[in-house]
């Protein structure tokens, strides 16, 4: 493990508290080794407490930036540089992103934890949190207990994501995600309408919060009722063998270098194996739902990283940024428009 990524959840450290363990077994990158006095790993919810006291135990402070301009000798002056400011944690003063003067810190304590902790029941809970970034971006997952199967035994979970970073990289943001519980994957088809996200600048003036609950809950909610129907859709729609081929020239296309032409060989050749013979796209081979699967399930899973840590930040920063959602309509707009 590196220090770059901590969480409780998706991306685990060994000192730091995956939700509901009981009911939906360990994540994909748990590893035994990883577990240290206290796992990161919870049978049912991660209680509040224990993401205050694991990852947001903290503050982000403002500090005034200096420049060294040369003095007498070798002596060098530092100056204020007007205008600007860092940003840095208070326990460590390590900086995390430099700003100009109208920036306005979203701590994590307040826009993460206590905003979602509003919302939180028998029926949502916190099934994931984490640092990313050397603690510049983070995040805190709030799902519902149980998977939900369509009739097409496709299985899942709704969620509503809540993240904010301190390095601009990310605004506020509070949306739906959707996790695919047979890989531990993270899906945006039918996700992508307006109004199924909130956002906050990271200004003085921002202040939005989830103020009623119920639109926090709609949020999880609708996204269980979109995605039940897109999977439908989706199931319904063939994909011939003729048609396959068609869809993996125009997903993974040849470039025109060697290199890319055997990079692009070589997509083609692991989304055509997880079609024909891996367990969480097979059943579903044949129709455009199992195309969807099988891009998805290679991007999170298959696609090249240095090692499983890697891999987890990147998944986070994917789901967190919106690239999970871009692909997934990548998909199916090669899909739209693949012919027999």
């Amino acid at each position: 493990m590196t220090g770059d990524e901590q969480g409780i959840g998706r991306v685990a450290q060994p000192e730091r508290p995956h939700g509901n363990t009981d009911a939906r077994g360990k994540a994909w990158h748990w590893r035994a080794s990883a577990q240290g006095d206290e796992p990161n790993h919870y049978p049912g919810f991660v209680p509040v407490d224990d993401v205050l006291r694991r990852l947001f135990d903290w503050t982000a402070v403002e500090l005034p930036v200096y420049v060294a301009v040369p003095g007498e000798g070798d002596e060098s002056e530092y100056r204020a540089l007007p205008g600007r400011k860092a940003i840095a944690a208070d326990d460590t003063y390590e900086v995390l992103g430099l700003f100009k003067d109208g920036y306005a810190p979203h701590q994590y304590r307040e826009w993460l934890l206590e905003n979602v902790s509003t919302i939180l029941d028998d029926d949502l809970g916190i099934s994931s949190a984490g640092l990313l970034r050397n603690r510049a971006v983070a995040w805190v997952e709030v799902s519902v207990p149980d998977s939900i199967t369509t009739p097409e035994g496709v299985a899942f979970r709704p969620n509503l994501l809540a993240c904010t970073s301190f390095d601009g990289t990310v605004a506020t943001t509070y949306k739906r995600t959707i996790t695919n519980t047979v890989c531990d994957n993270t899906m945006g088809a039918a996700l992508q309408e307006d109004g199924q996200q909130l956002k906050a600048k990271h200004t003085k003036n921002s202040g939005m919060k989830i103020a009623d609950a119920r639109e926090a809950l709609a949020i999880v909610h609708t996204a269980a009722d979109d995605f039940a129907a897109e999977v439908a859709r989706l199931c319904d729609v063939t994909v011939t063998d003729a048609q396959w081929s068609q869809f993996l020239a125009g997903i993974a296309p040849d470039g025109d270098s060697k290199r890319s032409k055997t990079m692009a060989a070589e997509k083609r050749s692991q989304l055509d194996n997880l079609w024909r013979f891996d367990a969480r796209v097979e059943p579903w081979s044949g129709s455009a739902w199992g195309a969807l699967q099988a891009v998805n399930t290679w991007g999170q899973h298959i696609r090249g990283t240095r090692g499983a840590t890697q891999r987890a930040e990147r998944n986070a920063i994917e789901t967190i940024d919106g690239s999970v959602e871009a692909a997934d309509a990548e998909v199916l707009k090669v899909l739209a428009g693949i012919s027999g």
